[in-house]
């Protein structure tokens, strides 16, 4: 099933027990955060929260977590929810395949049923606002898909890019904006400033939850976000065209809010507790002027938390960052079989690999380094043999340690880019990065006593599912 906007996802998650309305009057702070926070400490299958009863404001309807179990991400995929991950993961790739599928154009989009424009834009009586993490400077917009297009070339769709960045409101029409270096945004308004030109932009909160996925996918600079989301739904993704910018935004979001990143303009920005599980410091930060707000009746107001993993964005941007990353290295590499670049959006990468000879194992380590995304993050990555899981650890740990020897098999190569967030950076920005090839040696590397490795007896398969069903069967 494809969900257009928020509220239909939000229903079927309350039909599938994986909602869980909050009606006891709550304190913006810290409950709401504090609550979402739980969410990833109560197991894998934990429910999106929805709160409508919040001390200070009188009509706010705010929903945390909405991707933050495996179960709610797989029914954003519109699959069962008790789908195992891995399966979840190869859907995922299977669905990339279709790329790319033409979204739909719509008029008459929810978000235009209300306006501020001018000096009448004020975003504190539109958004129920709170901090997430009691360090973080102010109040964050942490799920919005951003909008932006190449000043060089406005009229190309593909290199239109909707992405998520983190947001601080810093005044009723003013936000500071961090745009990594590595991303699209980036690029289009280090393009702008070269001129000494305004980015035109639009910032898209409460949006259908493919639309949440893609919007963190690393994908080629010139792919287009809405035609992933069309392969990763199985239709046409519903879009409609910005009334200020004339950007293509996502027809079912909650709220559009459209302006400017300021050219040449720079703000402290920060402190943020972020998906590293480390507080970033103030920063200077590019300035976003909001000249127009257009939202929905009622908006309900979409925040994530993030901070200690694991938290929501681990799961909304595990099996996104998994999927590009075999898709690329797959593309010069077929001996890959799977990438798990779960932990801390690919920082740290397992990815299995055949071999057609000695060092091949390094050379997919160093070339997953080397994708869009490993510039500013594939930080450490452990190559382990085709017949081992990536995203099974007792394996990976198993091959960790009877397959590596520290001497050949660890390779550091110092200098290399990272996102500044990365706390281990120093300075920020710059970091060494490590391969360590745990894959059974081939020729002509011979080192090591790997001749005789012992293998699941052939009928331990079928067992595994005979004992699945019985045990599912006394329930």
């Amino acid at each position: 099933m494809a969900y257009d906007d928020l509220r239909s996802f939000l229903s079927t998650l309350e039909q599938e027990g994986q909602l869980l309305r909050i009606t006891d009057e709550v304190l913006p702070e810290p409950d709401l955060a504090a609550a979402a926070n739980a969410t990833g400490r109560i197991g894998e299958n934990a429910p999106a929260l929805y709160f409508d009863n919040v001390k200070g404001f009188t009509d706010a309807r705010i929903a945390l977590n909405v991707h933050g179990s495996w179960a709610n991400h797989a029914l954003a995929l519109g699959l069962p929810r008790n789908t195992p991950v891995k399966e979840q993961v190869e859907e995922f790739a299977r669905r990339w395949d279709a790329f790319p599928v033409a979204p739909e154009r719509r008029e008459d989009a929810p978000w235009r049923e209300n306006t501020q424009e001018g000096a009448d834009v004020d975003l504190f009586s539109v958004l129920p606002l709170f901090r997430l993490n009691d360090g973080d400077g102010g109040f964050y917009l942490d799920k919005a898909a951003v909008v932006s297009r190449d000043p060089e070339d406005p009229d190309d769709f593909g290199k239109q890019n909707v992405g998520t960045y983190r947001i601080q409101v810093i005044g009723k029409d003013r936000l500071a904006f961090q745009p990594v270096p590595m991303h699209d945004v980036a690029q289009h308004l280090r393009k702008a400033e070269e001129v000494g030109e305004d980015l035109p932009i639009a910032i898209t909160l409460g949006n259908d939850p493919v639309m949440a996925i893609v919007a963190g996918m690393p994908m080629a600079y010139d792919q287009s976000e809405y035609e992933m989301a069309g392969a990763l739904r199985g239709a046409p993704a519903p879009i409609a065209t910005a009334p200020l910018t004339g950007f293509d935004v996502p027809w079912g979001s909650e709220v559009v809010i459209e302006g400017v990143i300021e050219s040449r303009t720079r703000q402290i920005e920060g402190p943020f507790g972020e998906f590293t599980g480390h507080y970033s410091g103030g920063r200077k930060m590019p300035v976003i002027r909001v000249d127009r707000v257009s939202y929905r009746t009622s908006p309900v107001f979409e925040s994530l938390y993030l901070g200690m993993p694991w938290t929501e964005v681990d799961y909304l941007v595990g099996p996104n960052t998994c999927v590009p990353l075999l898709k690329q290295l797959r593309a010069e590499f077929p001996e890959v079989q799977a990438v798990n670049a779960m932990y801390t959006h690919g920082l740290m990468v397992v990815i299995s690999t055949a071999k057609r000879y000695g060092g091949f194992a390094k050379a997919v380590g160093m070339r997953a380094m080397t994708t869009p995304h490993g510039l500013g993050y594939v930080s450490q990555v452990i190559l382990v043999d085709e017949d081992v899981d990536p995203f099974n650890l007792p394996q990976v740990m198993w091959a960790m340690s009877a397959k590596v020897n520290p001497k050949d098999d660890v390779v550091v190569i110092p200098n290399l880019s990272v996102l500044e967030l990365a706390p281990a950076a120093q300075p920020a920005g710059i970091t060494s990065k490590m391969i360590i090839d745990a894959t059974t040696p081939v020729a002509p590397d011979i080192r090591g006593n790997f001749s005789t490795p012992a293998k699941d007896l052939p009928e331990t398969a079928e067992w595994a599912a005979r004992l699945q069903r019985l045990i599912a069967a006394r329930h």
